[in-house]
């Protein structure tokens, strides 16, 4: 590790690393040097979803990293006991593992197919479990270990209960398991966090899973990269158990200019995303 580059050699493994703000973080730390497993399904490229774990490998190494492709499907338990087997006969070791796949459908309770709520289920918030289980051992040895999981602050408003309760109870879920996993975690100095940014983010699943047309008041992926590098690199548990607002993570580092995230540079108003209440 450098001083000015703390995540130089540092492994990282990013689920739904593929695109998006999984994409945007893989190269914000390879830029530090440091070594990113792209783990996503994605091997080959999608008319409507550009990206692979090949292409992003590429512009990891391209950015100043080292990376490690690798086909995963996180519902299947030996597909992620593989993919960490592989991490560390690599890189030698695991220190922060991203948990940012995620399944989408915003319908109510009549238009939820079980199938989806399954699907939703074992890709949002079992999915955390099941790849914590798996790279305990190896992040048990890291000097700074540190679990990431994409999910919001826990709300009980009603406005954010009635309309689709099937996503939200699994998001809740990886929520509560960042809460709970750092007390247990504590112990071995892993830092556990959730990251959800404050305003809608400009990615596939805006587009294609809730409106386009709230892309033009979108930020970029890179503002979640920019406060998941600021977690990733504190240490001593100075930040574990926490569900942190991306926004908030910048502003306490200092940040005070968050104008270069618009997609729109003339937006006056930006989309707040799901489960943030600005009053």
């Amino acid at each position: 590790m450098t001083q000015d580059k703390p995540l130089h050699n540092k492994t990282i493994i990013i689920t739904g690393g593929s695109r998006g703000i999984g994409r945007e973080i893989a190269l914000k730390a390879a830029a530090d040097g440091a070594n990113i497993v792209i783990a996503s399904k994605s091997d080959t490229a999608h008319e409507k979803l550009p990206g692979t774990i090949f292409s992003v490998a590429e512009e990891v190494e391209q950015a100043g990293g080292k990376a490690l492709p690798v086909k995963v499907d996180v519902r299947d338990e030996q597909s992620i006991y593989a993919m960490v087997e592989k991490t560390v006969g690599t890189f030698g070791g695991i220190d922060a593992l991203i948990n940012n796949a995620g399944a989408i459908r915003l319908t109510g309770i009549e238009d939820t197919p079980i199938k989806r709520f399954d699907l939703m289920h074992a890709i949002n918030e079992r999915a955390v479990l099941l790849c914590t289980q798996a790279v305990l051992p190896h992040l048990k040895k890291s000097e700074n270990g540190h679990i990431i999981s994409m999910s919001p602050p826990i709300s009980l408003r009603k406005h954010w209960l009635k309309p689709h309760i099937a996503y939200t109870v699994t998001k809740y879920g990886m929520s509560l398991l960042t809460m709970g996993m750092a007390e247990e975690l504590r112990e071995h100095n892993i830092a556990v966090n959730s990251l959800w940014p404050k305003t809608a983010i400009a990615t596939a699943a805006v587009e294609y899973a809730i409106d386009a047309k709230i892309l033009p008041m979108s930020r970029t992926p890179a503002i979640m990269a920019d406060a998941a590098y600021e977690i990733l690199t504190s240490k001593n548990l100075a930040m574990t158990g926490e569900t942190l607002i991306d926004e908030d993570v910048l502003r306490a580092a200092g940040q005070t200019e968050f104008d270069q995230y618009k997609v729109d540079p003339n937006c006056d108003r930006l989309f707040p995303d799901l489960f943030v209440d600005l009053d």
